[in-house]
């Protein structure tokens, strides 16, 4: 008689750390997933919802800790894009995997007030990053002007532009204006800039309406968390250097080595969040 590869293999119970982004959707009733990539240190699985964020990626401690991340407290088992998969009830089940969250953690804590003379200085060490996939593109360069002069047209029409942009699980203009969001909502709320938050309202409204339709699955489910100001620890890490808060040269080089061009165009992102809080906060006379 000849055993399935499926019924061979051992079940694994394991419990998870599980990013706050996707509580909702990890405590509401149990639905259906699938596999939309699978890796040594890392799986994504899209669920059959309409909320967002869609997509949960379930990864070890090594792999990349993503705003939609649940963490595994060891290894993965032996995972295939065909496995059946299921979210929902705080657990998931995949393949022979059967983890159950157990604790939470916050992919946006706040930042404490700023000295915006010293993010005026540190913002200099996130012009032209290296390895950016769209250095030079002319929407990108719209984007940055019409922002720093808080022009929302011209912001918009930019963004529309860069959604889906670029080839990848996540699209070099996608994660521009991920590093972007994040920026001016961290950085515009340190800092007293209510209009650099205000234009993060107005982006997050524009780059999410249609991101399912105009993007990957993974990549439209970080524009989300990037809405909400959700990002990532080598994210996290380089604002806190904007604001003074840790070293930033050190957080600048770990976010370089995420993806081929990921670090770099969410760093480009970030620059551009970084001058346009500094530009409106100082047209609006916002206190330092």
């Amino acid at each position: 008689m000849t055993v399935s590869t499926h019924a061979r293999r051992t079940r694994v119970h394991v419990t998870g750390a599980a990013s706050t982004a996707v509580r909702a959707l990890l405590e509401s009733q149990r639905r259906p997933a699938r596999v939309l990539a699978a890796f040594s240190q890392g799986v994504y699985l899209e669920v059959r919802t309409e909320a967002e964020p869609s997509v949960i990626a379930v990864i070890t401690g090594e792999a990349t800790r993503l705003p939609n991340s649940v963490v595994l407290a060891g290894p993965l088992p032996n995972l295939t894009m065909g496995d059946d998969a299921a979210v929902g009830d705080r657990a998931i089940e995949l393949g022979p995997l059967s983890l159950t969250v157990r604790r939470w953690w916050d992919p946006s804590p706040p930042l404490a007030p700023l000295d915006r003379d010293l993010l005026a200085r540190a913002a200099d060490e996130l012009t032209d990053p290296p390895g950016a996939g769209l250095a030079g593109d002319a929407s990108v360069e719209l984007l940055a002007e019409s922002c720093a002069k808080g022009w929302l047209l011209g912001a918009v029409t930019a963004a529309e532009r860069l959604v889906g942009l670029g080839p990848g699980l996540t699209p070099s203009g996608d994660d521009v204006l991920a590093g972007l969001l994040v920026a001016l909502r961290h950085l515009g709320g340190a800092a007293g800039a209510g209009r650099a938050v205000w234009l993060a309202d107005w982006l997050a409204a524009t780059v999410t309406y249609d991101a399912r339709t105009r993007t990957t699955p993974i990549s439209a489910t970080l524009l989300h968390c990037a809405a909400r100001g959700e990002a990532s620890p080598e994210v996290l890490a380089v604002l806190r250097g904007l604001a003074g808060r840790q070293a930033l040269a050190p957080a600048l080089r770990r976010l370089y080595r995420l993806g081929h061009t990921s670090g770099a165009d969410l760093a480009q992102g970030i620059g551009i969040g970084a001058r346009t809080v500094l530009s409106l906060a100082a047209s609006s006379g916002a206190a330092g």
